[in-house]
């Protein structure tokens, strides 16, 4: 059984602040790990900090927006009917998980999870395939409301429509549960942050946290030497497979001479022309540097570096 908090009537900022007191369905893949733009650091950064993120770009307001036509185009595909929610959902059993829901499928027990994505992601939706932190989502949403199914529509932009409808499965639903209990009891609650994923994400959240350096030196634990011998040896593959990248690249620009492009079943090879413009700062600073001065901006980053001893 879940409990239904109404939102029609909150403010956005309310909002936020009931989805960062519990695990929702679009954090559950970032906690999996199957998530591109989420991971466990990022969660947890989100679930703890005094301040509440209202993270929006032209992607997400995009699928906002589009959500009721999605919706639509699901119904006259499917025949079903569907209608919002206005609630929160919180779980009884596992207080910490919650979901908002896109909408709930009249006269079954489902729900709906409707997206919209980039003709650029389509292969990611061919044929039956779902990108699996979307399945993730769905699972979640089970687990939190009880209900046995939950369809997931998408509108891919300018191509087209396609729905799929996911079922209930006890082993992954209760896998599921024990991995955001673990997540929530073992970082949210004692405030101990997940260890890196190797994610960009997660590299974010750690320039974040610690973006200034003091000019002192730290003892460096020698449980890192193994890891640091595997950096250097890494290094050292990743030089000669970007050796071996550009020698194909010459073979084939090598083929194809003066010839912008080169296509056939397969691939398609572009080299094709570009004008770039750059200005340059060195003379603009000896000849002009008041006007370099005036348009200059400075920014504060930190340098990750290492060398043997």
């Amino acid at each position: 059984m879940a409990i239904k908090v109404p939102t029609a009537n909150i403010s956005h900022e309310e909002w936020l602040r009931m989805r960062q007191g519990g695990i929702g369905g679009s954090d559950a893949g970032g906690i999996c790990g199957l998530n591109p733009y989420a991971s466990p650091m990022s969660v947890y950064h989100e679930k703890v900090s005094q301040d509440v993120e209202d993270i929006d770009n032209e992607a997400m307001r995009q699928g906002r927006d589009l959500e009721e036509y999605v919706a639509k185009r699901f119904m006259e595909a499917t025949g079903l009917k569907v209608r919002r929610s206005n609630a929160m959902y919180r779980s009884e059993e596992h207080p910490f998980m919650i979901a908002d829901v896109d909408r709930l499928i009249v006269g079954e027990d489902a729900g709906l999870e409707c997206k919209t994505a980039s003709p650029y992601n389509s292969d990611k939706w061919k044929e039956e395939e779902i990108p699996p932190h979307y399945v993730i989502q769905c699972y979640h949403y089970m687990a939190v409301t009880g209900r046995k199914a939950w369809y997931i529509a998408v509108v891919i932009l300018g191509q087209g429509f396609k729905f799929r409808k996911l079922s209930w499965d006890e082993e992954l639903v209760q896998d599921l549960i024990s991995i955001e209990e673990n997540f929530w009891n073992n970082h949210v609650v004692p405030r101990v942050m997940p260890d890196p994923d190797g994610s960009e994400i997660s590299e974010e959240v750690i320039n974040r946290y610690y973006p200034r350096a003091s000019r002192e030196t730290i003892a460096l634990p020698a449980e890192f030497d193994q890891q640091l011998r595997r950096r250097e040896e890494i290094l050292e593959i990743e030089g000669r497979l970007a050796q071996e990248r550009k020698l194909i690249d010459q073979k084939i620009k090598m083929f194809m001479g003066e010839y912008e492009a080169a296509a056939n079943e397969r691939y398609r090879v572009s080299w094709s022309n570009v004008d770039t413009v750059r200005i340059d700062s060195r003379r603009l600073k000896q000849e002009q540097p008041e006007l370099y001065r005036s348009f200059s901006m400075s920014s504060q980053s930190r340098r990750f570096t290492v060398k043997a001893a």
